[in-house]
Formats: structure tokens, sequence, C-alpha cells
């Protein structure tokens, strides 16, 4: 039974993803019709770009009595947290700079899609994580409620 459970696009993501796909497909298509050895080269970036917008291009968070669980795209990349290993949490903004996807920042882990909104979780190892949302609200009022129960 899920307390809350939200998927968000990453809408800047998929835009810029799929703009690298473009160029890189038009590349791919002059260099195999000139009959280039070389078009390995674009369909292999081709390919990664490709992954890429499909792993990254969604968040999806589920906060259940006992965990709150994460993934990306279709749930290849996934973190999941104990509900009573969570000490605290509260709503921050990250900064631009930041970016998208899974990065180490001076505040801990951040897995975001889209925005700067986040939830940051801290645990009781003293680990800090956040939680990219645009929902940031209801986000954090479903772990509080979870943490509480527990």
């Amino acid at each position: 039974m899920s307390l809350y459970k939200h998927r968000q696009t990453g809408t800047t993501i998929l835009w810029v993803l799929g703009l690298g796909v473009a160029m890189t497909a038009v590349v791919l298509i002059s260099s195999a019709a000139s009959g280039s050895t070389l078009a390995v080269i674009p369909a292999a970036v081709l390919i990664v770009l490709s992954a890429c917008m499909l792993l990254f291009g969604a968040l999806t968070v589920d906060v259940q009595p006992e965990r709150v669980v994460l993934w990306f795209g279709p749930g290849l990349i996934r973190k999941e947290f104990r509900v009573k290993e969570i000490r605290g949490a509260a709503v921050v903004r990250n900064p631009w700079y930041w970016g998208w996807g899974i990065r180490l920042t001076p505040h801990g882990w951040l897995f975001n899609v889209s925005g700067f909104d986040a939830v940051e979780i801290k645990l009781s190892s003293g680990l800090k994580y956040r939680i990219g949302t645009d929902d940031p609200q209801a986000l954090l009022s479903a772990i509080l409620r979870a943490v509480e129960a527990v």
C-alpha cells in the first residue's frame, strides 16, 4: 500500500537528449551515406543517448509504510530507504548548477530529473539524500506520516 506515489517526467532531460539524438542521427545518416567506416561512432553515441533518455526520462517516488523507494525510467536504476532509518526530512531547493540525474552534492546524493525543488532526508547513519520533485510538500508530508507511524 502506498501512502504517496508520483512520477515526474524529466522534460528538460528529454528535450536535451532528444536534440542530441536528432543531431547524432543526422550525422549517422550522412556518414553512412558517404560510406564512411567511422559511421560506427555516431551509431554508438546514438545508442548511448537513447539509453539515457529511456533510463533518466522520469523519476518515480513511492512512499510506503516501511520504505521510500525511488526509481528512474523503467526501474533499472533505483534507491530504497527504510522508513525506520529516516531521522528527518525537509523541503529544500537545489542550485541550478547541480543539474539533473544522480549527483553527489555537498549535501549528499541528489536524485533529480527536472526542476530545483527536492525533499532532503537525513538517515540515522548521518547520510543525507535529496529526492527531486515537482510536488515537494506532498512528498514531505507522506514521508513524515510514514516516519511518525513507525
